[in-house]
């Protein structure tokens, strides 16, 4: 069977037409002949992401972005994906856009989430958007603290080094020249001095070495000392002090509590005042035999009656 012509150019420009179709959609991410899930998310800054980025799951690629227009007046961005239908996840999971470095762009990583009761995602639902710091931003956020630290630490050390130029001016120089002099001679009068320690104990060395022996023999004493102390028998000496000052103890308890004659002595009143009273008359008897004898004693040779006692005038009754 035989085309004219004009068939077979009808048939070449229907083909380069679908051809031009499927090429165009495959440029701009799109493949006609997919039955891929469409998802999207809300963002108010993609962060570099484009179209035809990846969209993976656990780092599995699963489709790609396909559009990212914006929504609304206040700048939100509509992000359109696409997602294979062999994997399926809750409608609470995440678009979450990860990545940006130096050389490669951002990308969408669904987290996924399996709620069975909130429900599976179906095609045209709108996922929750999130977003992670990429490389650059982390680089950014740890290098500018370090970069106003070490602005300011330059504008310190030219302040510094200003504050420097200003002091060190001429005389400043010529008093640190004659310090550096002063040390030099300083240093040379101990180096001196030093000299002169060294020869009195050059001259000296056999009194310190007779000094030093005797020091070794006190210590030797002191040693043997220590060991006669380790010898005693500490805890038996300890248990008589124990023992004696139990004893005192409770001598001093009973002379107290007025037991015997002479906690009684030391503790009633009345003794020692009947003591004192004893002592008392006692004195008054002896002077009174002292000034009156005849009063006690009498010798008559020829039986005469003595007289009337007459009581002295410095009797003590």
């Amino acid at each position: 069977m035989k085309y004219s012509r004009e068939v077979k150019t009808a048939l070449l420009a229907i083909i380069a037409i679908v051809i031009l179709i499927f090429g165009y959609s495959f440029l701009k991410g799109e493949n006609l002949l997919d039955n891929s899930r469409t998802f999207y998310a809300v963002y108010d800054d993609v962060e570099g992401l484009s179209p035809s980025s990846e969209v993976t799951i656990n780092g599995l690629k699963v489709g790609q972005i396909t559009g990212i227009n914006f929504l609304n007046k206040e700048g939100d961005l509509l992000v359109t994906f696409t997602v294979k239908n062999n994997f399926q996840f809750s409608k609470n999971s995440e678009a979450n856009i990860y990545g940006g470095g130096i050389i490669g762009g951002k990308s969408l990583a669904i987290v996924p989430k399996y709620e069975a009761s909130i429900g599976m995602a179906e095609s045209g639902d709108t996922l929750k958007g999130s977003k992670e710091e990429g490389i650059m931003e982390l680089v950014n956020d740890r290098l500018t603290p370090l970069q106003k630290k070490l602005e300011n630490t330059i504008v310190s050390a030219d302040s510094m080094l200003t504050a420097v130029t200003q002091i060190l001016d001429d005389s400043t120089r010529n008093n640190i020249r004659g310090t550096f002099k002063n040390l030099d001679a300083t240093v040379s009068s101990f180096q001196i001095t030093a000299n002169e320690l060294q020869g009195i104990v050059q001259g000296n060395s056999e009194k310190l070495d007779r000094t030093f022996t005797n020091l070794d023999e006190m210590s030797g004493n002191f040693n043997k000392f220590s060991d006669t102390l380790t010898q005693m028998n500490i805890s038996k000496i300890t248990s008589d002090l124990e023992k004696v000052i139990a004893d005192f103890e409770g001598i001093s308890n009973k002379l107290n509590s007025k037991e015997g004659t002479a906690g009684k002595l030391l503790n009633d009143d009345a003794v020692y005042n009947n003591l004192d009273r004893a002592t008392r008359q006692l004195e008054e008897l002896l002077q009174d035999v002292k000034l009156n004898p005849k009063r006690y004693v009498h010798f008559s040779v020829f039986g005469k009656n003595p007289g009337p006692y007459d009581a002295p005038e410095d009797s003590l009754k």
